[in-house]
């Protein structure tokens, strides 16, 4: 019943997108309204064949009124007014998550329901009891197992069929302000970042549909890695970028050393920036002569300072006060040649704009102007301009910037492509700079100029086809070619979060950020920037942390932005890690500084993690007797080797085994899990207790550590 309101529910979702696009013209704005129209029935069109699968997952019976079938979207059955299927973010959900024995939030029952396509494969049900207080298991504890138990591939998947009571409390929480998200491996932080988005999408669905979610990840594996979650749970309006891709037109195809990253991502770096921007806006040391036309013209300190002084004074950003300097040194050149003028009664023009023998000796205000228009286009007056005060991009002072430091480490190879660490100062540098957008304005014009130039030529084509009998409605009475022109322009409208990905100004609805101990003081103000707002979810494991000079507190983090106007939600319980696995790490990392705090395990499996020494070929002996679902994580700087002498490898976490380091790890999760040398992946950074954290607790099922000498020996899990 319920698949046949949902095809019932598509079709006529399909009708009305046809209807829109098939309707005749009309206003500008009831083309604007049906064009709206449109996109609502695509997106809904989108939703109901994203829930094809696991469209019922669930069924709660409360102590009064019938029983509620939890799913993936709400559909109503509209002649017996009821709902036949309550949306699991609706309130009315909510007792499917948290009731437990001892406080069963009004339910008698709960039932899980599996499914493979259309078809119910099992069902695991729940009966609500007395039970002491503190012996109660994870909510839906057979279907929680289950899916746990459940073979991993290169995708993650949504937990919408079993989100725990303490994972429902933080995806549910008020969407204003900063929400931080702290919790250890396999506490499901990503699932609740994600499952957030789609509960906030929900609850806001006009504000948030308007401006969009950024969910921003740490690499672009983890992206692929969650793709799927969101349109899986009917949700397709959000973008996923990495910092890295934040910032439009910039492509990053270079890498540097870790320790200049740091050194790119620190605060202090506004200064960098700021000092070096005041050194290109300059003053002559000793004076400049101007050759315009073998006449001989001069600039000195004397006369710049007073222009650079009232530029930097305007208010304006760097590129949009170059019409100030230009103006103001404009006027001493002009001022010289009316000197000039004056002082002979008959002067040849320094221009060479006139043939006649002389000029007289008197200039009127329009006389001066035109001097100033013809030094404006000298080609040596030009030259002048841009050694005093040139117009930037982002790219030519950052490359600049970097050339003429003497700082260890920020000079940049020839022809070298931009970092990740380049990206947030690319964006600094554009605001510093400021954008000069006349000309964007002047095009902006001009398309708007050819869109109507070519609805105009559509109409008159129509009308030139029309029928001989006036009574016969024709296109030029209902559309002219400006309405015609606004419907194209309103058709290649992009949504929220296209703009966001193609324009760096937008501003967001709400920025989730994932694996956030990870980002620099740089590229936070970028992040900030996305969302004036500050509705934020910001996930992550300071303890996880492995970049250098990475934060000690999340207080460090936002006290910047928000002071203390941010809230902490604890995850305390790993759902993914084996019992026998976190007990391991935990030795492991037993002399961690700062200590390490390890969460819960919800589960055990029985197998402890192996222990192995050997070389190369012993690690290509282990990789053949692992089944699919395999990740190798290695040292970063072994990854070549390892790479080179297992060619079997492949770098794409939905292929049977995957060779990563550490950092490309974070955030995913395999069935086995096969590590190589832990003790040197520690020694490579400073925080490299955070990255073997990391790499340990990747597990789901069993964990293999294989030492090939490659670094320190150690005792029972310590140096």
């Amino acid at each position: 019943m319920l698949y046949r309101h949902l095809d019932d529910l598509r079709d006529r979702a399909r009708q009305r997108l046809e209807a829109e696009w098939r309707s005749p013209g009309g206003t500008r704005q009831e083309l604007s309204q049906r064009d709206s129209a449109a996109g609502h029935h695509a997106d809904r069109l989108a939703r109901y064949d994203a829930v094809e699968t696991g469209l019922c997952f669930g069924r709660i019976d409360p102590l009064d009124g019938g029983p509620l079938r939890i799913g993936r979207i709400g559909i109503h059955d509209h002649d017996a007014d009821e709902p036949l299927l309550v949306d699991w973010r609706a309130p009315a959900a909510r007792p499917f998550y948290l009731a437990t024995a001892v406080t069963p939030h009004g339910i008698t029952r709960r039932r899980h329901i599996r499914t493979r396509g259309r078809t119910v494969t099992g069902l695991d049900e729940e009966i609500f009891g007395a039970r002491p207080p503190g012996d109660e298991p994870p909510v839906g504890e057979a279907a929680l197992i289950a899916a746990l138990d459940e073979h991993r591939t290169g995708r993650m998947r949504d937990i919408v069929e079993t989100i725990q009571a303490e994972q429902d409390r933080v995806i549910r929480m008020p969407a204003g302000g900063v929400l931080v998200v702290q919790g250890g491996p396999g506490t499901g932080k990503t699932a609740v970042a994600l499952h957030r988005a789609a509960y906030l999408l929900y609850t806001h669905r006009e504000q948030l549909g308007a401006r969009g979610v950024l969910i921003v990840g740490p690499n672009p594996t983890f992206l692929r890695y969650v793709s799927q979650v969101l349109p899986s749970l009917a949700e397709t309006g959000v973008l996923l970028a990495t910092p890295a891709e934040l910032l439009p037109g910039v492509e990053v195809s270079g890498s540097e050393p870790a320790e200049v990253a740091e050194i790119k991502g620190r605060a202090e770096m506004l200064t960098f920036l700021a000092d070096g921007l005041r050194g290109r806006q300059r003053v002559p040391d000793e004076p400049i002569e101007i050759v315009v036309d073998r006449h001989v013209l001069r600039l000195d300190r004397h006369d710049c300072e007073p222009v650079r002084r009232r530029a930097r004074e305007s208010g304006r950003r760097h590129n949009p006060a170059r019409p100030i300097v230009t103006a103001g040194i404009l006027d001493v050149l002009a001022a010289q040649v009316a000197e000039r003028i004056g002082a002979d009664p008959f002067w040849d023009d320094p221009l060479g704009e006139d043939d006649a023998p002389g000029v007289p000796n008197v200039l009127d205000e329009a006389d001066l102007a035109d001097l100033r228009t013809d030094l404006a286009d000298h080609p040596a007056v030009l030259a002048v301009l841009d050694e005093l005060w040139p117009v930037l991009t982002p790219e030519q002072f950052l490359t600049g910037l970097y050339a003429s430091t003497d700082r260890a480490g920020l000079r940049r190879a020839p022809g070298g492509g931009w970092t990740a660490a380049d990206v947030p100062l690319l964006e600094e540098a554009a605001e510093l700079l400021g954008e000069d957008d006349r000309a964007e304005r002047a095009r902006a014009a001009r398309s708007a100029q050819r869109r109507l130039d070519y609805a105009q030529g559509v109409i008159d084509v129509m009308h030139g086809s029309r029928a001989t009998d006036e009574a016969v409605l024709n296109v030029t009475d209902i559309l002219d070619a400006e309405e015609l022109a606004g419907r194209y322009a309103t058709r290649e409208a992009l949504s929220a979060a296209e703009r966001g990905a193609t324009d760096r100004h937008w501003a967001f609805g709400h920025v989730i950020v994932d694996e956030a101990q990870e980002i620099s003081p740089m590229a936070w103000r970028m992040l900030m920037r996305r969302c004036p707002s500050r509705s934020m979810t910001v996930v992550g494991d300071l303890a996880q942390g492995g970049t250098l000079g990475g934060p000690r507190s999340w207080d460090e983090v936002l006290s910047p932005y928000v002071a203390d106007r941010w809230r902490l939600a604890a995850l305390t319980v790993s759902y993914r890690t084996p019992a026998e696995i976190m007990a391991y790490a935990g030795r492991m990392l037993a002399d961690a500084d700062p200590p390490i705090e390890l969460p819960h395990p919800v589960r055990s499996t029985g197998a402890e993690p192996r222990e192995e020494h050997g070389d190369l070929t012993r690690l290509a002996e282990l990789v053949a007797a692992e089944p699919d679902g395999l990740a190798v994580i290695v040292p970063a700087g072994r990854l070549a080797e390892v790479a080179a002498a297992l060619p079997g490898l492949s770098r794409d976490i939905e292929d049977p085994a995957v060779l990563l380091t550490a950092t490309q790890a974070k955030g995913l999760e395999f069935d086995a899990v096969l590590l190589v040398d832990p003790e040197v992946i520690r020694a490579e950074s400073p925080r490299g207790s955070g990255d073997l954290y990391v790499a340990l607790t990747r597990a789901t099922r069993r964990l293999t550590v294989l030492r090939t000498g490659g670094g320190a020996e150690c005792a029972g899990g310590r140096h």
